[in-house]
Order: C-alpha cells, then sequence, then structure tokens
C-alpha cells in the first residue's frame, strides 16, 4: 500500500575538501572553472572545517518524520543525495504521494525554480505537491524571532550597549528582479516581520550578502557598505540575523563569521550573529505543519484545476 512522505529539496555541499572540484563541476553543469575559483572555495572550507549542510538537513528530516508519524526525506540538487536519487529511493519505499519543500523559503528563479526543473525533471512516478514559496509562514517567523529574541540581548549584554540589527540574505543577479522574481519582495517582508515580533529591537536594517562575480549587477545593498554607514553613524558593534538562510553552511560559516566580522573588526565594530535555525524544535515545527497541511489538501477528494497543476508541478 503506497503512503505519504516529505521531501526537503536543498542546494547539497560535500563535507569534504577533496570533493569541491566534482561539486563546483555540478554547479556549473559541466563547465570548466578557473583554478583559482576551485582552490577559494577548497581554502573557505578549510577555514571552516567543513560544511554541515547535509548533517543538518537530515537532522531536519529526522525532526519532521518525528513530527508527522511519516517518512521524510532528503535531496540535493548539487550532491549527494541527489534530488534524482532521492526520488528512487521514494519509489523503492512505495511513496505514493509527496509535499516537496526547499529549504530556502523565499521563491526565486535562482534557487527554488532551479530546484523545481530538476525535481520534476527526474520524472517522480508519484503525485508531487511542490511549495514555491513559504517565507511568511508563522511558525517560521517566530523560529526566527526566538532566535534574534535571545541572541540580541545577549550580545547587547556583552557589548555593554543596544546593538544595530542588520538582517541579510543571499543576493540574486538583479535581472531577475527586473524580470519579475519575487525573492526581494519576499526576504524583506521577512525581515519585517520577524522585528515585529521581537519590538525591543528598535530600527533595523536589511542587506543583501555574498555577491557574485558574474551575471552582471547583483542585488544590494551590500553587508560590507551598510556596516560602513553604521560605523560612519557611530555604532561600535552590529548584530546580524541571516534570515534567508535556514542553517549553518558556507555562507554563513565563512561569509558571515569570517569575512563580515573581520570587516567589522578593521573599522573598529564587533559584530555579533543570532545562531542559525538548523534543527531547532520550533523550525521542525514550522515545516512539520507546512508539510502537514499541504498533505491535507492533497488528501481531499475534489480539487480544483489550480491544486492539480500545483501538484502535477506544471
Amino acid at each position: 500500500m503506497s503512503k505519504p512522505a516529505v521531501l526537503l529539496i536543498a542546494h547539497g555541499s560535500p563535507e569534504r575538501v577533496e570533493d569541491i572540484p566534482e561539486f563546483l563541476q555540478n554547479i556549473s553543469r559541466g563547465r570548466p572553472l578557473p583554478e583559482a575559483v576551485v582552490r577559494e572555495v577548497q581554502h573557505r572550507y578549510l577555514l571552516i572545517g567543513s560544511s554541515p549542510l547535509t548533517k543538518i538537513t537530515r537532522a531536519q528530516a529526522d525532526g519532521v518524520s518525528r513530527e508527522l508519524a511519516l517518512p521524510a526525506y532528503v535531496g540535493m540538487r548539487n550532491w549527494h543525495p541527489f534530488i534524482a536519487a532521492t526520488l528512487r529511493q521514494m519509489e523503492f519505499d512505495n511513496v505514493g504521494q509527496a509535499v516537496a519543500i526547499c529549504l530556502a523559503p523565499h521563491n526565486s528563479q535562482t534557487s527554488v525554480g532551479l530546484y523545481k526543473q530538476v525535481l520534476f525533471g527526474a520524472g517522480a512516478p508519484f503525485a508531487i505537491d511542490f511549495v514555491e514559496e513559504w517565507h511568511d509562514h508563522p511558525m517560521l517567523i517566530e523560529a526566527f524571532a526566538d532566535k534574534l529574541r535571545t541572541g540580541w540581548a545577549s550580545a547587547c549584554q556583552q557589548h555593554g550597549a543596544p546593538l544595530p540589527v542588520l538582517f541579510t540574505a543571499h543576493s540574486v543577479p538583479q535581472r531577475t528582479i527586473a524580470e519579475g522574481d519575487p525573492y526581494e519582495v519576499q526576504t524583506r517582508e521577512t525581515a519585517a516581520l520577524v522585528a515585529a515580533r521581537v519590538p525591543e529591537i528598535g530600527a533595523w536594517h536589511f542587506a543583501f550578502q555574498s555577491q557574485g562575480m558574474s551575471g552582471g549587477e547583483w542585488l544590494g545593498p551590500t553587508v560590507e557598505d551598510t556596516i560602513t554607514r553604521l560605523h560612519d553613524a557611530g555604532h561600535t558593534g552590529v548584530f546580524v540575523q541571516t534570515i534567508g538562510f535556514v542553517c549553518d553552511h558556507v555562507e554563513i560559516l565563512f561569509d558571515v563569521d569570517i569575512l563580515f566580522r573581520q570587516f567589522a573588526s578593521e573599522r573598529s565594530m564587533k559584530l555579533y550573529r543570532a545562531e542559525s535555525l538548523n534543527d531547532s524544535p520550533l523550525f521542525v515545527r514550522a515545516v512539520a505543519d507546512l508539510a502537514r497541511t499541504r498533505l491535507a489538501a492533497l488528501d481531499r477528494p475534489c480539487r480544483s484545476s489550480a491544486e492539480t497543476e500545483k501538484i502535477s508541478g506544471t
């Protein structure tokens, strides 16, 4: 008898430095990359020790599975376990329908859109309800707010003064926004919703991080420019929360914890960061609640045409 399941989808990241060249080839879809780029990525991995993304994503899936008493699987776009391999395992396990949730709550053609292409291009033999976005899910907002509330209070106590809050999300090429991508609006909305749950932080700021070096102009303002403006305004510290990411990986452990912290230090500023959501109980419950709602919709005997299209991935 077939059964329902949940599929969590993420970017993917190797744990070993030795696997970086193959990983980068997967990202570039086989296009050769300059050796300097490969060495730089390897250097970043060496500095942080390893990327915990896969390990944390598996822990998130385990938590969701316990919450729902249903199987929860992990599929990655650029590294093991690849989405196609996970779909084969789900078929072997007799999954009859699944809710697919990207662990990138904000919809962008550069992330969620690519995951969707891979997922439905793999030809799953069962119905899949693909979640396009969930940036404003109340339990996701509360999970971020919980980390902000406790982390900011502790950092302010350490610093001896209230700290300005800087929310960040991964940048995307500006052309995608011009083409109607909702990513910028959604990331800023998440930040506003989280800030509203923690009013004691007062005024807050927003910046896009980890801009790429290709594809034209990337979305800003940058974190570096924002830190500089805060410094010029007389601030001696800043508290960062990365609302664009739901777990630790290179863009947090290197870009924020090393690069941005050093950038701030060079300006005589101290940078603090909120803990990532990772497999926190509040975040796991948020994902489980989203999956539960979508699975219930799949079970309704009469579906609208819009729901049918959503389920088929068209």
